[in-house]
């Protein structure tokens, strides 16, 4: 998912209405008895007149606006949905809900302080390499509406590790932040690289992931590879301990990996100290998506037909390490039911950026509302114990 957009580029829904299946309205309805406060009907509103807007204007141009207007915390937020029901410890971290934004929206630490406002129950920032990048040229996003989806090269653009360090260091404390991390593009130690974004940002963040399956850096997932994989760990996981034992360290995997593929890197993270994995990144897999102008575009592609194939990637992880690794289920969530699903398949935390693009922030409070009442339904006291519930540990 890296490489979303956030709140940029969606999709009108039917009769005008501006909205997607997640709507604001649906929002509002699925709660019945609960009056809106007069704050929260104002975001509903301006919601519904922004979301057009940004459809107009090409989506990388939307991603910066949405981003500029979010950092001066110019965009209206609904109340958070707040659960003892959904209240979960990731690796350790204790999060008020288990929906995070993934990495790629606010990818230079710019709107930390407003994201955690919007009412996730953490934010990741980056991808954050150790030099500045511009990233591949313009264009380098397309919306696939027919399909909820997004096709990405960005490139990890980002402003570097000096940069997003200073802004992480300049943040009120509030709120749980975690550290996308990657290698520039012309690194000749790409693992070097990694262990410098850290060196420089790991003291101002809570956990940090390490991006091994973006698909537009060249040579990036050849470290999904056994060797390589257990050297990168190695090292990572040796800076991570002289700065933070307690810090948790999570993988990125691809969600194009092949099943013999998927049990190598179980087997190199299993038995290592507070590590977790995250399943899973964009594909460069197009039988996903329907005939359309950008479909053969180059890139990652997100959104919601990537939701099968990242959590069947996700299910085979938690069966595979018997439910003894932390899990963060990613990839084409839209819903309260797409949530579940997630969480039925391993998952102990979630994150979402492209479906933001289609429905607005305003999402994020009813994903949460919607899971919340399907784990009251399912007689579940807390979401800890639906996780894994659909898998099948070996």
């Amino acid at each position: 998912m890296t490489g979303g957009i956030g709140l940029a580029g969606f999709k009108t829904g039917s009769a005008g209405s501006g909205f997607g299946r997640s709507s604001l309205a649906g929002n509002a309805e699925s709660e019945p008895g609960t009056p809106l406060r007069l704050m929260d009907k104002v975001a509903i509103s301006l919601e519904r007149l922004a979301l057009p807007l940004f459809h107009k204007i090409d989506p990388e141009t939307a991603h910066r606006v949405s981003l500029g207007l979010m950092k001066r915390g110019l965009v209206p937020f609904r109340t958070p949905y707040q659960s003892k029901r959904l209240e979960v410890s990731l690796a350790g971290i204790d999060l008020p809900n288990p929906l995070g934004l993934a990495a790629g929206y606010d990818k230079s630490a710019e709107a930390v302080p407003h994201l955690a406002k919007i009412g996730f129950g953490f934010v990741e920032i980056g991808t954050v390499t150790p030099k500045p990048q511009q990233g591949n040229d313009r264009p380098r996003m397309f919306r696939l509406p027919d399909d909820r989806a997004v096709i990405n090269r960005y490139g990890f653009n980002n402003d570097g590790a000096e940069k997003a360090a200073e802004r992480l260091r300049a943040r009120r404390r509030g709120g749980v932040v975690g550290l996308n991390v990657g290698p520039n593009r012309d690194s000749a130690n790409p693992v070097e690289d990694y262990l410098t974004v850290m060196r420089s940002c790991l003291p101002f963040v809570d956990y940090a992931t390490i991006n091994i399956s973006s698909p537009n850096t060249a040579g990036l997932r050849d470290f999904h590879d056994r060797s390589m994989l257990d050297g990168l760990l190695d090292q990572v996981l040796a800076v991570r301990d002289e700065l933070s034992e307690d810090l948790p360290v999570f993988l990125k995997v691809s969600p194009d990996l092949e099943q013999e593929q998927i049990a190598p890197v179980v087997e190199a993270t299993m038995g290592r100290r507070r590590i977790g994995l995250i399943a899973t990144n964009s594909t460069v897999d197009r039988r996903l998506v329907s005939e359309s102008e950008h479909r053969d575009e180059s890139g990652g592609l997100s959104g919601k037909p990537l939701f099968e194939k990242s959590t069947e990637v996700l299910r085979r992880i938690y069966e595979l390490s018997n439910g003894q690794l932390p899990l963060i289920g990613v990839g084409g969530i839209g819903s309260g039911h797409d949530a579940y699903e997630k969480i039925k398949a391993g998952a102990s935390a979630l994150q979402i950026c492209t479906a933001l693009s289609y429905d607005g922030v305003s999402l994020v409070h009813s994903i949460l509302a919607e899971l919340d009442a399907l784990l009251e339904e399912d007689g579940f006291a807390n979401i800890s114990q639906a996780v894994g519930t659909d898998a099948k540990p070996s």
